[in-house]
């Protein structure tokens, strides 16, 4: 068994000790954090809902910007100074406001951060957000990365959002995005993670763990896509196009087929996906997350395909997981466009990765039922916006 854990003296020293620990903070590391205003919302207050078990939600602020194309700061220049020659209209958000397709908006976000040298973050949206094909991303000053937010970094957080499909209405307060706290590298190396996956299975397939020769890996461990069964089987959704806005507030709402057409696998299990258009599938295989390890989706290969997957990345501890490894994992959902022309993928194509990152402790609370996880044994990839829809096969 990999050690992951370091102590709770190293953590909760005086002199700032959060920052010394190294891996993710988990979530009651994060409450100190917030305690410790390394993490601050201004006249708001950052309630114990927003804490995940190895991240915080960000919020949205009051306004958006509406801009006439995308950007990034530079070393030399915050955002705000950057938006001055981009942006066409000032849009307030505190009664709702519909977002429109293909437009980027600028949104500063609630929270900012304070963080110790030792502390860096990462941002990502969170599942729904990706599984509506809003696309999303953190910028913040004098910084040309999005998502990647430098150790110590003292300012305001602002969210970039493009809807892709759908026109989507949103409000001040609503959470689309989630911040990771980290110390130093912890992410496995392949040799980690097989030792891991034998003393704590990491992926399943028709109920059984992944024998060591079935994994593929190659800095991070594949998933790959379940497109079998029969001419009737659902095996995923494809957007139409020219839907009524989604409310993004509302959840349980919505009749999935006003929004989405059922994918039907060919003879040989296999589908052949239109150019630009946004797909939700499952991955064949299920996926479990160790109480003391988190993970994160990785960008998509380009030498896999002209198809992009997965806007949603991080993949929390206790995602899938049994202590008793009697749960078979849960299967991740894919968010998956062909670019250019249309791609033929097939039963078992591996199609994502799945990178594994030590926590530095392990969380007090899982994902799963007690948090109230809304995807924690999903058989279908719909958002959580939708009626229940027939599970995909």
């Amino acid at each position: 068994m990999i050690d992951a854990a370091v102590s709770s003296a190293a953590l909760g020293d005086s002199d700032g000790g959060l920052g010394q620990a190294t891996g993710v903070l988990p979530s009651q590391r994060l409450r100190e954090a917030i305690s410790r205003e390394w993490m601050v919302a201004g006249p708001w207050r950052i309630p114990g809902e927003s804490v995940q078990p190895a991240s915080v939600d960000l919020r949205l602020g009051e306004h958006a910007w509406a801009l006439r194309c995308s950007f990034l700061p530079d070393s030399d220049s915050t955002v705000e100074e950057k938006i001055e020659d981009l942006a066409f209209e000032r849009i307030d958000l505190r009664d709702g406001a519909t977002l429109e397709r293909d437009r980027p908006y600028l949104v500063p976000l609630i929270e900012e951060l304070r963080l110790p040298d030792e502390l860096r973050a990462k941002a990502n949206p969170k599942s729904s957000t990706g599984r509506l094909d809003v696309f999303t991303r953190v910028l913040t000053d004098r910084n040309h990365r999005f998502d990647e937010i430098s150790d110590g970094y003292h300012g305001k957080l602002y969210l970039e959002v493009v809807p892709r499909t759908f026109a989507i209405r949103v409000k001040t307060g609503l959470a689309l995005n989630q911040v990771r706290l980290m110390s130093a590298d912890a992410r496995l190396s392949d040799d980690e993670l097989l030792a891991l996956h034998a003393s704590s299975p990491l992926l399943y397939l028709d109920s059984q763990p992944l024998a060591e020769s079935e994994l593929s890996l190659a800095d991070g461990l594949f998933l790959s896509l379940d497109v079998s069964g029969s001419a009737e089987s659902i095996v995923g959704y494809r957007a139409k196009k020219n839907s009524l806005p989604i409310d993004l507030t509302r959840v349980g709402a919505l009749k999935w087929r006003d929004y989405w057409e059922p994918v039907n696998p060919e003879k040989g299990g296999r589908i052949v996906l239109e150019p630009e258009v946004f797909y939700l599938l499952l991955s064949a295989e299920g996926v479990s997350i160790p109480p003391s390890y988190a993970a994160e989706m990785l960008a998509y290969d380009p030498t896999a395909g002209e198809l992009r997957t997965h806007y949603a990345g991080f993949f929390d501890p206790g995602f899938g997981y049994a202590r008793d490894h009697t749960a078979p994992g849960s299967r991740a959902a894919l968010e998956v466009r062909a670019r250019d022309v249309s791609f033929m993928v097939e039963h078992r194509q591996p199609v994502c990765k799945l990178a594994f990152e030590r926590m530095a402790e392990e969380p007090d609370v899982l994902y799963g039922k007690e948090l109230g996880s809304n995807y924690q044994g999903q058989l279908t990839m719909l958002s959580k916006h939708f009626l229940e829809a027939r599970p995909a096969r």
